[in-house]
C-alpha cells in the first residue's frame, strides 16, 4: 500500500493544483460578493435619498402614520419644481372605474392602506358590496369609492385653516401642519371620502398617490387592480387611453347635481348607485369623541404658514 509520501509527483501536482484553484476561487468569488455592497458604503452620500433618512425606530404598524405625512413628504418639491404643492401645468388627472370589471376583492383596498400607510379603521379608498332590488329579484353590487378631486371642491371653500388645497392638474390636497382637524371639510364633502385621522387627528382622504404620480407612477389602487377595473390618466389629452374611453363610452359620476363637478367617472353605475351611494357617513364629531376630545379641546395655532412653506 502506498502511503502519501509516496504519491507520483505528477498526482501530487495535480491535487495541489485542483486545490489552489478552489481557494482561488472561493476567494474571487467571496471578494465579489463584497464588492457591490463596499462600493455602494463608499459611493452613498448623506442627503442621496430625497425623501430623508427612515426613522431610527419604528412605531408599532398602524401608528406610524406621521413618519410618512409630515413635512419630509416636501422633501423633493425643491428637486422638481415644487411639484408637490403646485403639480403639473396643462394636465388634469382623473380616473374611469368600469363596474363590470370590478369583483370586489378589495385588493385596492389593501394597496391603498399599504402605500399611504393608513391606520386601523379608517380608508381612503374602499369598495362597499351591496344588494340591489328586492327579494327575490336581487343581483350583487361593487361601487369602488375615493375623493372625486372635484373641479369645483366644496371642501376647499369651507376650510377656516387654509390647509385644502388644488394644484394645477386638479390633484386636492391636505397641508396637515395648517390643518387642525376641525372637520368642516369632512361635513362639506359629498361622496364621505374624508375622514379624521386617529393618529395625526387631522383631516385626511385620497390623493391619488399624488407622490407616486409625481415620479410618474400610476396609484398604487390601479396599479394593484386585478380586474383591471381602474384607469387613470390624463383629461387634457385626447390620446390618453382612459380619455378615449370616457369620450367614446357611456359614462356616469356620483351625486352629479351637488355642482362639483367629480372627476372620477364610472361605467355601469346603476341609477340605484348614483345618487344614494351606499355606506354610512362617519361624522366627524362622533371620530373626535373616540379620540377623547371635545368640543372645546382644540389646540389651533393661531400662524397660519405652514413650517415647510
Amino acid at each position: 500500500m502506498m502511503n502519501n509520501s509516496e504519491k507520483p509527483a505528477a498526482a501530487v501536482s495535480v491535487s495541489d493544483r485542483r486545490g489552489f484553484l478552489r481557494k482561488a476561487l472561493g476567494a474571487t468569488a467571496a471578494a465579489a460578493v463584497d464588492l457591490p455592497a463596499a462600493v455602494a458604503q463608499e459611493t452613498k452620500q448623506p442627503g442621496d435619498d430625497a425623501f430623508g433618512d427612515p426613522p431610527a425606530s419604528l412605531a408599532p404598524a398602524g401608528t406610524d402614520f406621521e413618519f410618512g405625512h409630515d413635512r419630509s413628504v416636501y422633501a423633493y418639491t425643491a428637486k422638481d419644481g415644487n411639484l408637490a404643492r403646485e403639480g403639473f401645468e396643462g394636465k388634469r388627472w382623473g380616473m374611469l372605474i368600469d363596474l363590470r370589471k370590478c369583483v370586489g376583492c378589495q385588493a385596492c383596498t389593501v394597496a391603498c392602506k399599504f402605500e399611504n400607510n393608513i391606520p386601523t379603521g379608517v380608508f381612503r379608498t374602499w369598495v362597499p358590496d351591496v344588494e340591489l332590488g328586492t327579494y327575490p329579484d336581487t343581483k350583487r353590487a361593487f361601487l369602488p369609492r375615493l375623493c372625486n378631486h372635484c373641479e369645483r371642491p366644496s371642501c376647499i371653500e369651507v376650510c377656516p385653516a387654509g390647509a385644502t388645497w388644488q394644484r394645477k392638474d386638479g390633484i386636492v390636497e391636505i397641508d396637515y401642519d395648517l390643518c387642525w382637524g376641525c372637520g368642516a371639510c369632512v361635513n362639506a364633502c359629498p361622496y364621505d371620502a374624508r375622514f379624521i385621522n386617529p393618529i395625526t387627528k387631522t383631516a385626511d382622504k385620497c390623493t391619488f398617490c399624488s407622490q407616486r404620480v409625481d415620479q410618474g407612477l400610476l396609484p398604487a389602487c390601479v396599479e394593484t387592480c386585478v380586474g383591471g377595473a381602474r384607469q387613470f390618466g390624463d383629461l387634457m389629452d385626447p390620446n390618453d387611453p382612459m380619455t378615449k374611453q370616457i369620450l367614446s363610452d357611456v359614462i356616469q359620476q356620483l351625486k352629479p347635481d351637488t355642482g362639483n363637478e367629480p372627476r372620477v367617472f364610472y361605467i355601469g353605475l346603476t341609477t340605484e348607485l348614483q345618487n344614494n351611494p351606499p355606506g354610512v357617513p362617519t361624522l366627524w364629531s362622533k371620530e373626535q369623541q373616540d379620540m377623547d376630545r371635545n368640543d372645546h379641546d382644540w389646540n389651533i395655532s393661531t400662524r397660519r404658514e405652514a413650517d415647510h412653506v
